[in-house]
């Protein structure tokens, strides 16, 4: 592998006698370490500017002392200075007259973060940690654990099963039961006995936090949490097109499930322990920033939280698996159609022909035929939608409709007794929910679709019929 040469170390401003050398030594160090030409050249120049992050690197570390010794951080480095960069990281927005002006806020502050190259805001963004909820950031060799999100690899699963519509009505009693039966909703929800899943045979030691909550994870395989997570039955309407929709499934209304949940406690470990990492790492990052601290992917620990996020990913989809799989098999009936999606992940993607970290927290991949659901709320329909690859919002496009209030205004602003009105007047019996989770908390649905119709679009919408979330009173993990 080819490492750098001498005059490039010059020219990023490592020439003085003695710095050369060490500059060479690091340089010799991490190449035969593995690390490739670009990034180790990004690792030089942010060492240039901010010689701490670097006083533990094992390549770098003594070239990081003496840069910080010739600034004058003497025997006790000072605290590193945040150098903005000279011009903020593109983006674009969706829907930007119904965003909350701090989602706005947000996204162009980490805009500003020198590993940021561009990014989008869609229409159903709000305020999140760090990144906004309906965020899109892409970086250079860098991952961000709070542009991911707490919840990692939240998901929608939606399957079609082989039952009338008018089960809904008929066999009504049934579906409750089964509903009950089949999920566990709540923090700490576990099934007594324990579900199993290949995902439980992956190597989980590729993170101390995995291999140290891979019982946790085992014991909440196959249920649901809290927050805006649900499962629910509903009437699939499939749209009548002149070309084929990739749904293998003809126009006609269903009986569908769909279920809305991600990585369960064992993902906020990883979260909260990675971010803390970033933060440590970026102590220059001033108080807006703070929540935006990357990790180089090139470092041991950025390589953890990669294979961890990853990981969580795949227990994430087993989760849905096993909800769907054992309704399906209570109610003794096929499965007609099957969509998935992420939605709080990192994506390795190309760009303008560079790879890219794509960062979608609160945000559905939209590349082109990239099938997903964006749902609305517990009252409101959810669509079925078929990306169409627009790369200014970096090929993505909304999670669902996205909150206007916080849970707690929720709580204080609604009742139960307006609601069920509202619940009724829809068709909509709701088993179990939380106040702060009740429609009038969301955006309209159908305005988010109408100012994002240029980024998917739609092939069938789902009607919600029987719906059940966490109790009230449960702390949201969403």
């Amino acid at each position: 592998m080819a490492g750098m040469k001498k005059r490039e170390l010059i020219k990023l401003g490592f020439g003085d006698r003695g710095l050369i050398n060490l500059a060479m030594e690091a340089a010799a160090a991490a190449t035969e370490a593995g690390i490739k030409k670009a990034p180790l050249r990004r690792k030089f120049q942010d060492l240039k500017e901010r010689p701490a992050q670097f006083f533990q690197d094992p390549h770098l570390s003594d070239l990081a002392r003496e840069q910080a010794r010739r600034m004058g951080y003497g025997e006790k480095p000072r605290r590193p200075q945040f150098v903005p960069r000279k011009q903020d990281a593109p983006y674009h927005g969706w829907g930007a007259e119904d965003v909350d002006p701090s989602a706005v806020q947000q996204m162009e502050n980490a805009c500003k973060l020198p590993v940021a190259v561009r990014g989008a805001l869609m229409p159903d963004a709000h305020l999140g940690y760090g990144l906004p909820i309906g965020g899109v950031l892409a970086t250079r060799s860098s991952v961000i654990p709070y542009a991911v999100g707490v919840d990692i690899a939240c998901r929608m699963k939606l399957t079609v099963l082989d039952l009338p519509v008018s089960a809904l009505g008929g066999r009504r009693d049934q579906l409750k039961k089964t509903l009950e039966r089949e999920t566990r909703f709540g923090i700490g929800a576990e099934f007594r006995d324990r579900r199993q899943h290949d995902v439980l045979d992956d190597d989980w030691s590729v993170s101390p936090v995995t291999q140290r909550f891979k019982d946790k994870a085992w014991k909440q395989l196959g249920t649901s949490g809290s927050g805006n997570h649900f499962v629910e039955y509903g009437r699939l309407e499939v749209f009548s097109r002149s070309e084929p929709s990739g749904l293998d499934l003809g126009p006609g209304t269903y009986l569908a499930l769909l279920s809305h949940s991600g990585s369960r406690g064992t993902g906020a470990n990883v979260c909260s322990h990675y971010s803390k990492i970033a933060r440590q790492q970026h102590p220059e990052l001033p108080k807006e920033l703070k929540h935006l601290a990357w990790l180089d992917l090139e470092s041991e620990e950025g390589q953890e939280y990669w294979h961890a996020m990853n990981l969580m990913g795949r227990y994430a989809e087993a989760n849905h698996a096993l909800i769907h799989h054992h309704i399906a098999k209570a109610l003794g009936v096929d499965v007609l159609l099957d969509v998935e999606n992420h939605h709080n992940f990192a994506w390795k993607e190309l760009h303008d022909g560079e790879e890219l970290i794509v960062h979608r927290k609160g945000a559905t991949p939209a590349g082109v035929g990239d099938l997903g659901i964006i749902p609305g709320s517990m009252a409101d329909p959810a669509f079925i939608v078929r990306g169409l690859g627009v790369e200014t919002s970096l090929r993505s496009a909304s999670h669902g409709a996205g909150r206007v209030m916080s849970r707690t205004k929720a709580k204080q602003s609604f009742t139960w007794s307006e609601t069920k009105k509202l619940l009724n007047d829809r068709g909509v019996e709701v088993l179990s929910a939380g106040l702060d989770e009740v429609p009038m908390a969301y955006r309209n649905i159908e305005n988010v679709m109408a100012a994002q119709r240029d980024l998917v679009e739609p092939l069938a919408r789902f009607f919600p019929a029987l719906v059940k979330m966490a109790p009230p009173g449960e702390r949201a993990e969403d």
